[in-house]
């Protein structure tokens, strides 16, 4: 899935959240961002978010409600400007490979942990660092620097 495909580059014009949302995977899916729920996981393959190195993509995500993204590998752009954005990505090629739509998940990033409630199956990945962790919790790079200057 790549930039792009996340968020179309005739909405790069605005770097509004809620506009950006609105237009989220719209072209892979038209019904995306009517369907999204607050904490919905998005499930991706390969260098997901490979493309172009936009900060629109992250924000769309994650200004949709999505919690959290996890594929097999991210494009490493993407992975940067999504921690910079406060988005939560893992990488697990298992969790990517096995989950369809519809699971439920548990997602525990501190113990690199994801439970597939529906199908019974638990897959791993890379704990964050302490540092990274606390970067996502406050939201994004900038809201963290913030708050370390304080």
């Amino acid at each position: 899935m790549d930039t792009d495909a996340i968020i179309p580059a005739r909405y790069l014009n605005t770097s509004d959240p809620d506009v950006l949302a609105s237009h989220c995977f719209e072209d892979a899916d038209p019904d995306f961002a009517s369907r999204v729920s607050a904490g919905d996981i998005v499930v991706g393959g390969k260098n997901f978010g490979c493309g172009s190195s936009r900060e629109h993509a992250p924000i769309a995500i994650k200004a949709a409600g999505v919690s959290c993204v996890i594929a097999s590998s991210f494009a490493r752009i993407f992975y940067r400007n999504s921690f910079n954005m406060g988005l939560p990505i893992f990488e697990s090629t298992d969790a990517s490979r096995s989950i369809v739509t519809g699971d439920e998940l548990e997602v525990k990033p501190s113990e690199g942990l994801i439970h597939n409630l529906t199908q019974g199956e638990k897959y791993t990945f890379e704990p964050f660092p302490p540092f990274m962790v606390d970067l996502i919790q406050e939201g994004g790079l900038i809201p963290y620097l913030l708050k370390e200057e304080a």
